[in-house]
């Protein structure tokens, strides 16, 4: 068996690499030359989630070469990582995208507006690969530092279910924005329906499927999602076992 090495943890970028990667840092943004930086500079850059220093060496972050920018209206803060493949995408009446400080965007992202809907992310938020962000008719709003995992699935709007009318051909629905507070965690697969509020601090368990509000601090797991327990009884029972 051949044993095949091309960096890695515990080799890491040489100090070609690094100044490389700085020097071609200096050039990345959202346009054309940005986006042609932002590719040399990622040839010898560690992949995944070490792409995100990228964004720290330059105030405009990192734009991957490979994610797709169709919208009239996305507004970053200083410092933002888009990863490969993230896809922004604008439809007929949608409002803007709003990435704050530090936001993490990792790859294969969908993020899509349409109808009036809206995003906000919130300053040092990391949303994971392959997640599905649509905000239609009702805005998407995250607060700072939540942390949604892969496969994610956020929808503000649902599709109306009168009788003989086809599924195509059904009005847009809303319940309200979906919200999610500061310092929430949503578990792999998760999937946050319209009208859901999601407490600070508060947990979803994997492939759960949020039809009600979820409190601070609690924990919500199954379909339908349902309270299972407090962070803060966790910490009581550590307490007792200490």
């Amino acid at each position: 068996m051949r044993r095949i090495s091309r960096g890695g943890a515990r080799q890491g970028p040489g100090w070609f690499a690094r100044r490389w990667t700085a020097f071609w840092m200096r050039f990345s943004g959202l346009g054309p030359v940005g986006r042609l930086a932002s590719r040399l500079a990622a040839w010898l850059a560690p992949p995944h989630m070490d792409q995100i220093s990228l964004a720290y060496l330059n105030p405009r972050g990192y734009i991957d070469a490979t994610a797709t920018i169709y919208h009239s209206d996305l507004r970053l803060g200083q410092n933002v990582y888009l990863g490969p493949g993230v896809l922004v995408v604008e439809t007929e009446g949608g409002g803007p995208i709003s990435l704050a400080d530090r936001a993490e965007i990792h790859r294969h992202v969908l993020f899509e507006t349409g109808r009036g809907g809206y995003i906000e992310i919130g300053s040092e938020t990391g949303i994971h690969p392959g997640s599905q962000l649509k905000a239609y008719v009702e805005p998407i709003l995250i607060g700072r530092g939540v942390m949604i995992a892969a496969n994610a699935a956020l929808y503000s709007y649902d599709h109306s279910l009168a009788p003989d009318i086809p599924i195509c051909d059904q009005p847009l629905v809303a319940k309200g924005p979906i919200t999610i507070q500061d310092e929430a965690w949503i578990g792999t697969g998760a999937i946050i329906l319209s009208g859901v509020t999601i407490g600070e601090g508060a947990v979803v368990g994997a492939g759960a499927v949020v039809t009600k509000d979820v409190p601070a601090g609690g924990i919500a797991a199954g379909n339908p999602a349902r309270i299972i327990k407090y962070r803060n009884e966790m910490q009581h029972a550590d307490n007792k076992n200490e």
